[in-house]
């Protein structure tokens, strides 16, 4: 079973010793980028990746500090933030569980194009979706076309939860027969109706990796035993294809980064 995921904006990396390092798989054409990344001004920054003229500098910072140092680097699965990652609770495996998510979990990202989960890597932001002013990066898109797809394991069921954005860097070059991809609804308290909320869904999908990893599923008949923080199977919204979980009460609360406050 191949699990697929996708990068984060945000990242706290923690850089150990501990943790063996891994090269990335297509860690040439992430070099490749960085290079042309670097000569890029805050001000090109700002337009192509639509950010905050403070955020820029900021990110223009970032990119000029990546490097491909040891030291400098961390498991991909430890690094990114937010809420999917907040879902995943990657720093509650085990060192087993840790091995069997490198086998099976691949992460999207538009810098390294796919990730295994103790990958290590660098800090940096750059979205699938963005666009530069100079060929090959004028649509990221293209530059990776199908190598990304041709990095995961041929032939093995695909628990899609990663964002659109992203997992179209893969669904059109593999059998469409081979993937799943869950969805996860909230009852709303107005109208008693399942409803698609973003923070939810995020941390749900996570959550879904999670038990991925803790119980190994390996078929598509098992998904439908999903029952954390809140969630349960719906037979009535569900396709082969399109597994649908509907929760309650949501109980990935004290999961989120951005719900702790609320």
């Amino acid at each position: 079973m191949i699990i697929l995921l996708h990068s984060s904006k945000s990242m706290k990396p923690a850089p150990s010793d501990k943790h063996a390092y891994q090269a990335p798989l297509l860690l040439k054409q992430a070099t490749e980028i960085d290079i042309y990344l670097k000569r890029l001004t805050s001000a090109m920054l700002q337009k192509s990746m639509k950010l905050s003229v403070g955020l820029a500098t900021k990110t223009h910072e970032l990119i000029q500090n990546w490097n491909t140092e040891r030291a400098n680097q961390t498991p991909a699965m430890d690094a990114f933030r937010g809420d999917i990652y907040s879902g995943l609770q990657a720093r509650s495996f085990n060192q087993r569980e840790r091995d069997y998510a490198n086998q099976h979990l691949y992460i999207l990202s538009g810098l390294y194009g796919i990730l295994r989960a103790l990958d290590s890597i660098c800090p940096y932001r750059l979205e699938m979706a963005y666009k530069f002013p100079h060929k090959p990066f004028v649509n990221m898109y293209n530059y990776w076309q199908g190598s990304i797809a041709d990095h995961l394991p041929k032939g093995e069921l695909i628990i899609n939860l990663a964002a659109d954005e992203y997992s179209k860097t893969v669904l059109p070059f593999v059998d469409s027969k081979r993937v799943v991809s869950p969805k996860f609804m909230t009852i709303s308290p107005k109208t008693g109706e399942p409803k698609f909320i973003a923070v939810h869904a995020k941390v749900a999908r996570g959550a879904f990796a999670n038990w991925l990893i803790k119980t190994r599923k390996t078929k598509s008949a098992e998904l439908s035993d999903f029952e954390e923080i809140g969630y349960a199977y719906s037979n009535q919204l569900s396709t082969k294809e399109v597994p649908a979980f509907v929760c309650k009460d949501f109980g990935g609360k004290g999961l989120s980064v951005k719900l702790l406050d609320r």
